[in-house]
């Protein structure tokens, strides 16, 4: 594409962003951006405004339904679970830190909390939604399993509190992850 065509897409996208625009689009310097990454952040920002917010389960066709979790026995269960987990990548759903739980207690969260979730569904190739494992406020989880050492000790300077030993999490996964980003 052009320059005269970006130009042309860059004031095509602004008039379409109008109604939506917020700080979040005057924090973004544009003088430092290629016109082209500049157009890719707004049709991202556009596509996010528009994308209607479905149960993830709703992303799938037809809707992604698994069996629960108490009809499965230990075989049956990991395989749902490796089916859903490559499942929910293709539709670009990155699940992390999963490593402490066992494959019953991920099933459970993917049954229970990611499926039936309202998310907006952003048809971009390049948006991913990364779906941490552990709830927010778990601090403990994610010290003693993820958090780098600088993290844990920001987390200590922070707080005043001594964080709890690092451990190697004891169901480790190699999960699928994001792409690497082409240049």
């Amino acid at each position: 594409m052009d320059e005269v065509d970006q130009l042309m897409l860059n004031a095509q996208l602004r008039d379409e962003l109008e109604p939506y625009i917020d700080e979040s689009v005057s924090r973004i310097d544009v003088r430092r951006m290629p016109l082209s990454q500049e157009n890719e952040f707004l049709a991202s920002m556009l596509a996010w405004e528009q994308a209607p917010a479905i149960p993830i389960s709703h992303w799938f066709e037809p809707a992604l339904a698994l069996p629960h979790p108490d009809e499965l026995d230990r075989d049956e269960l990991h395989d749902c679970l490796w089916n859903a987990i490559e499942r929910l990548h293709s539709k670009r759903i990155i699940l992390e830190c999963t490593d402490h739980l066992t494959d019953r207690e991920l099933y459970k969260i993917i049954f229970r909390d990611i499926l039936p979730c309202r998310e907006k569904k952003v048809d971009l190739p390049r948006n991913f939604l990364h779906w941490r494992c552990f709830d927010d406020g778990d601090n403990d989880t994610w010290l003693r399993f993820y958090a780098t050492p600088n993290e844990r000790w920001q987390w200590e300077q922070e707080t005043g509190l001594t964080a709890p030993l690092a451990e190697n999490p004891p169901y480790p996964r190699h999960m699928p992850t994001r792409p690497p980003q082409d240049g």
